[in-house]
């Protein structure tokens, strides 16, 4: 067997792009979710963002455990309630093993605190909520076998690729 560092490989064709305005005042993720359902994605990777947020709830890993899953006890959920500019967005849709998608998304925005500018990411969850000018760039990908399936050394969900 070939050694490698890598656990998948594969590729596709970008097959469209899909670009959401949100209206202000909703839950980012749940409008991604829209946007995945209303569209039909199956298989994308998330290319762009912009906007700016009213508020933002930012999921990040405060330490791996001993043994899997990780819980929110390894979790830190940080929410800033103050104007935030979207800066990034990460992330894949892929087919859970019922045939739903899943989104795994992270994010990163930017704001003020004091006379500095302030820059956070973590993992997207409920609780992020637009403020204006937002929009959402998915790129449908087509014949790249990928899925979400759960894996046993993690207990979660984990993308496989080939």
């Amino acid at each position: 067997m070939e050694d490698t560092l890598l656990e998948g490989l594969g590729s596709g064709r970008v097959e469209r792009i899909v670009v959401a305005r949100i209206k202000p005042g909703v839950d980012l993720l749940e409008a991604i979710q829209e946007v995945v359902r209303r569209e039909g994605v199956q298989r994308g990777v998330f290319i762009g963002v912009v906007g700016g947020l009213r508020q933002a709830m930012f999921r990040g890993l405060r330490r791996l455990p001993a043994q899997f899953p990780v819980t929110d006890e390894d979790r830190l959920y940080l929410e800033i309630r103050q104007p935030l500019e979207l800066l990034s967005l990460t992330g894949h849709v892929s087919p859970r093993e019922d045939g739903q998608p899943n989104i795994h998304a992270h994010f990163s925005a930017c704001t003020v605190q004091g006379d500095s500018i302030v820059t956070l990411g973590g993992h997207l969850t409920k609780g992020t909520v637009t403020a204006l000018k937002v929009a959402v760039a998915i790129a449908v990908v087509d014949g790249l076998p990928m899925k979400s399936v759960f894996g046993a050394h993690s207990q979660s969900e984990e993308l496989v690729i080939g």
